[in-house]
């Protein structure tokens, strides 16, 4: 890891190490989450390409998860991948689990926030430098914190 990727990370050390799991019902989530959001995150479908206002956002900032305002990624760790769905090459740590995906019969990485269990999107070997990795996110499993 570089020391620039570090600079970045470093601030949320301290909230990783005191992840607690929420838990709630399918009825729960649905009073709290707009359809989209539900779609996204608690039946791990995929937004259309193009669609989410999140895919241009340039702005200093933090994403966070729509389930439950987990900081996920920064905006530091953002880049235009082309692919229609915000990309980034990391993520805060400990702040995602990931399982194996076979829906579409090819094995892909499926991840998910660690807090609420929300179906964020998939991860690929194709990203940037420093990591290497897409992080392809769903915008409708995110919402946008701008830098006070």
């Amino acid at each position: 890891m570089t020391l620039g990727l570090l600079s970045f990370l470093v601030p949320f050390q301290a909230f990783a190490k005191e992840i607690k799991k929420i838990i709630k019902s399918n009825i729960e989530w649905k009073e709290i989450l707009t359809a989209e959001q539900y779609y996204i995150l608690r039946q791990e479908k995929t937004e259309k390409p193009f669609t989410s206002l999140l895919n241009d956002e340039k702005r200093e900032g933090e994403y966070l998860c729509a389930g439950c305002n987990t900081p996920l990624f920064s905006s530091k760790m953002k880049y235009d991948s082309e692919t229609g769905w915000p990309s980034f090459f990391e993520h805060h740590p400990n702040v995602i689990d990931t399982k194996l995906d076979l829906k579409l019969l090819l094995p892909r990485t499926e991840y998910h926030c660690a807090v609420c269990e929300g179906h964020q999107g998939h991860v690929f070997n194709d990203g940037p430098q420093p990591t290497g990795k897409r992080y392809c996110n769903n915008g409708a499993g995110l919402t946008f914190k701008l830098k006070a």
